[in-house]
């Protein structure tokens, strides 16, 4: 059954057509991924959904109960509160609970007095009411929850009393995302949702997302997030919405072949048009008028009813470039000897040694804050290190691809800064050079301050190649692009003969390009003779390796740990115990789950999904054993 229906709608702004007729079915428990290029309409299609905007045509209906979360680019947040304060705002009624259950704590307090035994005997019914439903609707392990999710998203414990207002835009994108994933909506709209997360962030939420049991719709260019997560894919295509069922491979396959017959089918179709209004246009007036009229008739109306491809299918782009040789001679372009880097007491890496070979493509990945840009400095000779050495052949021509667009001069225009790349480039070879990259027409007349940052970026992409150097050292080029661009960029990569040395979070770039990947993470760095998910592979037979080496001791204690447990389902002699047991019981209780929560919010450990998973355990035992404390506290605590 469908969660929403979107029946015929059709949305324009001002006398431009962003969608038309569109007819979609969106099923809980189903993850759809909506793609399209960039002002296809995507965001737009979200707000009808979510009813920001209104449609001009057709309807759109939700099912009944229906809560729809919606990630939006710009975070819509408060700026007055901390982080912590800020996510944990979606749980406003609970905390208005905990400030209820404090109010009526410290007013028994002032109850000590028998002549107010009939005003104690009150607020206690009163606050077992209310920690009654403060319990039921989980309110000893909110916390634990909002401390598993900013942990996963890459936040610091140091960080939650940050004020929202000095936080950076990333950050606040991310804040909002936390508040988002707390919130327990049933079907979620995420707009780019993995913008600002570095690679750890990004599988955690791909994990947290799978276990969503509500319905998902996500517009992302994450390609490989796309390919995990996805049942169906919606693409938004010059107004008109297409449903392809299996995740983004297989939509992209699906559409090659589709667009392959659509072509051919079109070519079929021109001719027999060409051939028919030629026969018409010759025995009209002739002696086969009769015929040439039947005949004019019958494709007259088969073109009315659609039953010829007419328009020309819009097929992927492909790039053809002509590199030149690479220079080199040398079977190692770059060399890296015990290479240590800190700052102060932050230690960035340490013994970092790797060669990078020539005509391969090393890759850089890893958590935000590791290094990654750094190291591509230091090989630049931009950055010394702290110790050790890089050796780079000074003869090759290096082209650097830096993370911020300040080389560009916003006023000049596409295909005269291509040109400044290559002054001697005539101005025609340097359109039809831009139409590689997508830019077609009057878009390379566009001045480059009226550019998204996508295409600042496949301009200095083109710039780059241009220049037609031996080593290219990329620093997070998929950063602002949308997918046809990915692909306009892999293919460049793919047919560049150097060495190309790229730091990305692009997991589905790393896969298509790189030949050995280096990983920094806080812990250390280590190198893999593969692809991001020969690294993944590599991870996972360890963890399984370890996890089957456990030892029968360990195997032991947690049996006996699970017989202990099961016994705990048996009462406890709490009745034995007095009040003032019971309430520092609950005291010291509720000091253990605090401490425990703390250990939610360090991103260390949600790299470990054994620690993680014996965290949580420990952390509902303390709450079970919570639970059972407080209401023997609350049955003692009752005059009757």
């Amino acid at each position: 059954m469908a969660a929403i229906t979107i029946h015929n709608v059709t949305k324009q702004f001002s006398d431009q057509v962003i969608l038309k007729d569109v007819l979609l079915e969106l099923r809980s428990g189903e993850t759809v991924g909506l793609v399209g290029a960039n002002g296809a309409g995507k965001t737009t299609l979200f707000r009808l959904i979510a009813g920001e905007i209104p449609a001009d045509l057709g309807t759109i209906t939700h099912s009944r109960g229906l809560e729809i979360g919606f990630l939006k680019q710009e975070p819509d947040i408060s700026l007055e509160r901390t982080l912590h304060d800020e996510v944990g705002s979606v749980f406003s009624k609970l905390l208005a609970l905990e400030d209820k259950l404090h109010a009526f704590a410290e007013q028994m307090t002032t109850c000590a007095d028998p002549a107010k035994a009939d005003r104690l005997s009150e607020l206690m019914e009163k606050y077992e009411r209310v920690n009654a439903r403060f319990i039921t609707a989980g309110g000893h392990v909110f916390e634990t929850r909002l401390n598993e999710i900013l942990g996963g998203l890459g936040f610091k414990p140091a960080d939650y009393a940050q004020s929202m207002s000095v936080l950076s835009g990333g950050q606040k994108c991310r804040a909002a995302l936390a508040k988002l994933l707390l919130s327990d909506r049933s079907f979620l709209l995420l707009d780019e949702p993995t913008n600002h997360l570095d690679i750890d962030a990004v599988r955690w939420l791909e994990k947290f997302l799978a276990g969503h049991h509500g319905g998902t719709v996500i517009i992302s260019h994450d390609r490989y997030l796309l390919d995990r997560l996805c049942d169906r894919i919606v693409e938004i295509d010059r107004t008109t919405v297409t449903s392809f069922p299996g995740n983004y491979t297989n939509y992209a396959n699906t559409k090659e072949r589709r667009l392959l017959t659509q072509e051919r089918q079109f070519e079929t179709d021109s001719e027999f048009i060409r051939k028919e209004r030629a026969f018409i246009a010759k025995h009209l007036a002739g002696q086969r008028t009769k015929e040439a009229q039947g005949r004019r008739k019958r494709l007259e109306r088969r073109l009315k009813a659609g039953n010829f491809v007419t328009d020309a299918p819009r097929t992927k782009q492909r790039l053809k470039f002509t590199f030149e040789k690479t220079r080199t001679k040398a079977t190692t372009v770059v060399r890296c000897d015990g290479l240590c880097m800190r700052y102060g007491d932050n230690v960035l890496f340490t013994d970092l040694t790797a060669q990078v070979h020539a005509g391969t493509c090393f890759g850089i990945t890893g958590p935000n804050g590791t290094g990654k840009t750094t190291l591509l400095k230091i090989i630049l000779d931009q950055t010394a290190p702290t110790e050790g050495s890089v050796t780079l052949d000074a003869k090759l021509n290096v082209g650097y691809y830096a993370q911020e667009h300040d080389d560009l001069d916003p006023a000049r225009t596409v295909v005269d800064e291509i040109r400044t790349a290559c002054p001697e480039l005539p101005e025609q070879v340097a359109r039809s050079l831009l139409g590689r990259y997508l830019f077609t027409g009057d878009d390379v007349f566009k001045p480059l301050g009226a550019l998204s940052g996508g295409e600042q970026s496949r301009v200095r992409l083109a710039k780059l190649i241009l220049q037609a150097p031996d080593v290219l050292i990329l620093d997070e080029p998929t950063n602002h692009l949308d997918i046809p661009s990915l692909e306009v960029l892999e293919e460049a990569l793919l047919e560049f003969p150097g060495t190309i040395i790229v730091v990305s979070h692009d997991r589905y770039l790393l896969d298509r390009i790189v030949d050995r990947l280096l990983v920094i993470r806080r812990e250390g760095h280590a190198l893999y003779e593969g692809n991001y998910s020969f690294y993944i592979e590599q991870v996972e037979q360890r963890r399984a390796a370890e996890k089957a080496a456990e030892p029968a001791s360990r195997k032991r204690s947690k049996r006996t740990a699970s017989n202990q447990k099961k016994a705990k389902a048996i009462p406890c002699p709490y009745d034995r115990m007095s009040i003032h047991e019971l309430e520092a019981m609950v005291i010291e209780c509720e000091a253990r789950f605090a401490a425990l929560n703390k250990r939610f919010g360090d991103p260390d450990v949600y790299r470990n999904p054994e620690a993680l998973a014996e965290l949580r355990r420990k952390a509902n035992a303390i709450a079970q054993e919570l639970a059972e404390v407080d209401a023997a506290w609350q049955e003692r605590a009752d005059p009757q």
